[in-house]
C-alpha cells in the first residue's frame, strides 16, 4: 500500500431505514478504515493527529484525562479505573485498544461500547476533515489516528467529566499523546515490539515516559532498572510528582478467593484500603488494581492536596464489578476453558503464574496462534512447563504467523510428540477438548486458547461468549 490509501476510504453507502443498516453500514466504515496504515505499521509524529484535532476544534482538550501506557496490563487497569470513577458518580469515556471482538468496544461511555450508529455517525461527522488533512501531509491518518480522534469526538460530544485513555503503542509518538493528562500512569515495562521502540527496557521506557506531562502525577509500577530511572529523569525534566509502587502505593496483602481474590491496597495517602473483592485472577491483577486506585486517588488529589482516602465502600463496590474480557477468563466448564490474551513473555509468563496459583488443573492443553511480529518462541518457552500438550493454529489478522512456522517454534520447545497441527481455530479447540479429556480427570482438566487478543476474539465468538 503506498503512503496515501490506494482505494477511496472515504465511500459510505447512504443511511437506510433497514433494521439490517446499523450492521451494513458498520461494516462499511471498518472497510474503510481497513485501507488505512494498519495499527502496527508507524511513521513516529504527531503532526497529523494534531493537524485533525486542530480542525475540529481540539475536543480532547475539552475534558480532564487519565492516560495509561506500559507494556502489558493497561486494558485491564483503563476498566478498573472507569469503574472507580463510575463509583463516584463522574461520566467516563473509556479509550483501548485492540478490540475483542467489535471496533465499537474501542470507545466506551459509561463501561459500555459506544452503539453502531454512534460510530458510524462519527465516522461520518469528521470525514470531510479526514480528506482535508491527508490531502495536506505526506502520510495519510492511520487507522489508530482515526478511531483516536473518532474517540475524543465522542467524548466532547457526550460530554465526559474524565476520558480514560489507554496508548496503541510506546506514548510520545503515539496518536493518543495530544492530551495533556492530569494523571499518567506507567504499567510495567518489559520487551514487545523492540523494533519499533527499542531494545531494553530503558530505551523502551524513553518512548513510553513521554505521555508523562509538565506538573502532572506519573503513577509508576515497579520497574526495571534502566527503566526507572528513565521514567524518574523525564519525571524531573517536567517537573512532574511521581508516585511509585512499593513506596507510595501497593499491594499490601492478597489471597486466593473463589472467582477472583481479596486484596487490601494501600493508598497514596498512606492508608490501607482493607477486604476488597477483585474478581480477576493473578498478582498482576492485583498490581493493576493497586495503579488504578491510585491514578483515581491522584485524580481527586488525594496524597497531594488532600489527605485520608477514598470512600470504602464505593472502592470495594466498584472492583467487585471489574471485568476484563479475554483476561483469564472462564467461558466453558467441563472442560474449563480459558481465554486469555498473553501475546509476549511477559504475559505469558503472568498467566502461568496465575492458572498455577488460582486453579487446580491436572491436565492443560493450549490452544496457541500468535502474530508474527512477536518473540513467539518466549512466548512458548515460557508456557511449556503449564502446557501438558499443545495445538497451534492460526487466526484470521494479516499479522498472523503462519501455522507451519507456529508449528516449527513449538516443536523446538515442546518436542514432536506434545504439538498438535490444527489450521482452523475452531477446529483446534475441539481437538484441545479432546486431548484435555484424553487420561485426564474431567474436573481437573482445561484448555487454554491464548496468543494474542484476535485470537481471544475469535474463540469467544466461536464459544458464543457475550
Amino acid at each position: 500500500m503506498s503512503d496515501k490509501a490506494e482505494q477511496n476510504p472515504y465511500t459510505i453507502r447512504p443511511t437506510s431505514a433497514d433494521p439490517a443498516a446499523p450492521a451494513a453500514e458498520l461494516s462499511d466504515v471498518e472497510a474503510a478504515l481497513a485501507q488505512r496504515w494498519p495499527e502496527n505499521k508507524l511513521e513516529p509524529s504527531l503532526d497529523r493527529i494534531a493537524a485533525l484535532m486542530d480542525i475540529l476544534g481540539s475536543p480532547q482538550r475539552a475534558y480532564p484525562s487519565i492516560h495509561i501506557t506500559g507494556t502489558n496490563g493497561k486494558t485491564s487497569t483503563a476498566r478498573m479505573v472507569e469503574r472507580l470513577l463510575n463509583s463516584f458518580e463522574l461520566r467516563t469515556g473509556r479509550y483501548t485498544s485492540p478490540h475483542v471482538e467489535s471496533v465499537t468496544e474501542r470507545i466506551s461511555l459509561d463501561g459500555s461500547p459506544i452503539s453502531p450508529e454512534l460510530f458510524v455517525e462519527t465516522y461520518r461527522d469528521i470525514e470531510p476533515y479526514l480528506r482535508m488533512v491527508d490531502e495536506q501531509q505526506p502520510v495519510a491518518l492511520s487507522f489508530f489516528e482515526v478511531l483516536t480522534a473518532m474517540a475524543y469526538a465522542v467524548f466532547a460530544d457526550t460530554p465526559v467529566d474524565v476520558a480514560v485513555v489507554e496508548v496503541g503503542m510506546g506514548g510520545s509518538w503515539d496518536a493518543t499523546n495530544v492530551i495533556d493528562a492530569d494523571v499518567s500512569v506507567i504499567a510495567p515495562i518489559s520487551l514487545d515490539h523492540t523494533d519499533k521502540l527499542g531494545n531494553t527496557t530503558g530505551e523502551i521506557a524513553v518512548e513510553k515516559s513521554g505521555i508523562i506531562k509538565p506538573g502532572a502525577i506519573a503513577v509508576v509500577a515497579q520497574q526495571q532498572l534502566d527503566a526507572a530511572q528513565t521514567i524518574l529523569k523525564r519525571a524531573v525534566e517536567v517537573d512532574a510528582t511521581v508516585a511509585r509502587e512499593g513506596m507510595e502505593f501497593g499491594v499490601r496483602h492478597r489471597e486466593v478467593a473463589i472467582g477472583g481474590q481479596l486484596v487490601t491496597l494501600r493508598g497514596l495517602g498512606g492508608e490501607d484500603y482493607e477486604d476488597i473483592f477483585l474478581p480477576l485472577h493473578g498478582e498482576h491483577q492485583a498490581q493493576n488494581a493497586a495503579m488504578a486506585l491510585a491514578a483515581v486517588e491522584a485524580f481527586f488529589g488525594i496524597g497531594g492536596a488532600r489527605a485520608g482516602k477514598l470512600d470504602i465502600d464505593k472502592v470495594r463496590q466498584a472492583f467487585s464489578g471489574v471485568s476484563s474480557p479475554g483476561r483469564l477468563e472462564v467461558v466453558r466448564r467441563s472442560p474449563t476453558i480459558l481465554l486469555d490474551a498473553a501475546h509476549n513473555p511477559a504475559g505469558a509468563e503472568a498467566t502461568v503464574a496465575a492458572i498455577n496459583e488460582s486453579f487446580g488443573f491436572t491436565k492443560l492443553v493450549g490452544v496457541i496462534a500468535t502474530s508474527g511480529d512477536k518473540d513467539v518462541s518466549g512466548l512458548l518457552s515460557a508456557f511449556e512447563p503449564l502446557l501438558a500438550e499443545v495445538v497451534v493454529t492460526e487466526n484470521s489478522t494479516h499479522r498472523r504467523m503462519p501455522v507451519d512456522r507456529l508449528a516449527a517454534l513449538a516443536v523446538e520447545i515442546f518436542g514432536e510428540d506434545r504439538v498438535q497441527v490444527e489450521p482452523r481455530l475452531d477446529e483446534a479447540i475441539d481437538a484441545a477438548v479432546t486431548l484435555a479429556e484424553e487420561d485426564g480427570d474431567l474436573g481437573g482438566c482445561g484448555v487454554l486458547v491464548t496468543g494474542s487478543v484476535i485470537t481471544v476474539g475469535e474463540a469467544r465468538l466461536l464459544l458464543g461468549r457475550k
